[in-house]
């Protein structure tokens, strides 16, 4: 096989169009990590503010109620920050999930430029 000037500028081509698709690929990919690992939102904001203000409340009302009350007052701040724990460990699975499927697309993809590469060399 002879290297005329014709397959260079298609292979030249070739390769343009893959880098250009890889930067529009990894241009999505930086904007959807900024929508899961970006600064909270708004409602996200709001829901902690509310929940730290049921949480003093809750302990300012068992200091000074009665102790049938200040169980029930306690029962209901221990269900609340279990409710957070679990609504935490869904977000961190939730992360975990898409950094996975993220990993393994990388994977496929590497796989998929070596043996590219590697028909290449053969030829």
């Amino acid at each position: 096989m002879e290297n005329n000037p014709k397959n260079l500028e298609n292979e030249i081509g070739d390769l343009k169009q893959e880098l250009e698709h890889f930067q529009q690929e990894k241009e999505r990919v930086r904007k959807i990590l900024g929508q899961i690992g970006g600064a909270p939102a708004f409602n996200t904001k709001l829901i902690n503010t509310i929940f730290i203000i049921l949480l003093a409340a809750s302990l300012a009302a068992s200091v000074i109620a009665d102790d049938r009350l200040r169980l029930l007052v306690i029962d209901f701040a221990i269900v609340a920050l279990s409710a957070k724990i679990l609504y935490l460990m869904h977000r961190q699975m939730r992360t975990n999930h898409f950094e996975f499927w993220i990993l393994s697309s990388i994977e496929w993809r590497v796989n998929e430029i070596s043996k590219q590469i590697k028909q290449l060399t053969k030829k």
